[in-house]
């Protein structure tokens, strides 16, 4: 008798916008290719270390039990701090659903067959695999922060840095969502980015209007100069 396929949803993440998710294209292959019925793909350019993805979000609470969530490492799925990784991995877990990840050893078929002692062990083994996993994950994100705050400083030293360039193609969507009457919630979520910085991002366009109608020609420069150094 033929094993019943497995419904899987694919979840695809790179951290900015400039970054491309066709490497990734090749797991939703991959996963047909393992039996599994693909249920969705969801696709996100947002930072791991970020709880509010929308595109997660929408991933978790899709889940159906029996369910499998298949992405490319497990830290396309979380780069957080490791009680904020366990708390997802939990709600994953809540769902029914299972973890298919490289370097992930999922044992919980192993555990639901198991009794007494084995199933103790199984799950202590399970979820030492799942934590080493996550705080690798994370401790990558916090090196690669590091290198860079050192490189930024190396560069400030040298007189060669002049500041993050602004995303200005996400500039330009927040304030179209802003001026089409999306809420701040709404524009951060659609935009893929905190209500924070739709905040900087719309009262920097507002200043940079006031200014420009006062007629002063450094208006753009100040208002993207407010934009950065928020």
């Amino acid at each position: 008798m033929p094993a019943p396929i497995r419904a899987a949803r694919v979840y695809l993440r790179v951290s900015t916008e400039q970054q491309d998710l066709a490497r990734q294209e090749a797991i939703v292959t991959g996963a047909r290719s393992a039996g599994y019925y693909v249920a969705a793909v969801y696709r996100e350019k947002a930072s791991g270390a970020r709880p509010d993805r929308p595109e997660l979000i929408r991933m978790i609470a899709d889940l159906q039990p029996g369910e499998v969530v298949v992405a490319e490492k497990i830290d396309r799925i979380s780069r957080l701090p490791l009680p904020e990784a366990e708390r997802l991995v939990e709600a994953i877990r809540a769902k029914g659903a299972q973890l298919a990840v490289p370097g992930i050893v999922d044992l919980s078929d192993l555990v639901a067959d198991a009794t007494g002692v084995s199933r103790i062990v199984l799950e202590a083994v399970q979820d030492m695999l799942l934590r080493v996993a996550l705080q690798t994950a994370r401790d990558d994100y916090e090196t690669r922060r590091e290198r860079q705050r050192d490189g930024i400083e190396i560069a400030r030293r040298a007189g060669r840095y002049t500041g993050r360039k602004a995303d200005t193609a996400q500039h330009r969507r927040i304030v179209a969502l802003r001026e089409a009457g999306m809420s701040i919630a709404r524009t951060a979520e659609l935009a893929g980015c905190s209500v924070a910085q739709v905040k900087r991002v719309t009262a920097a366009h507002r200043a940079k209007a006031v200014l420009a109608d006062a007629g002063d020609r450094g208006a753009e420069s100040l208002a993207d100069d407010y934009v950065m150094a928020s």
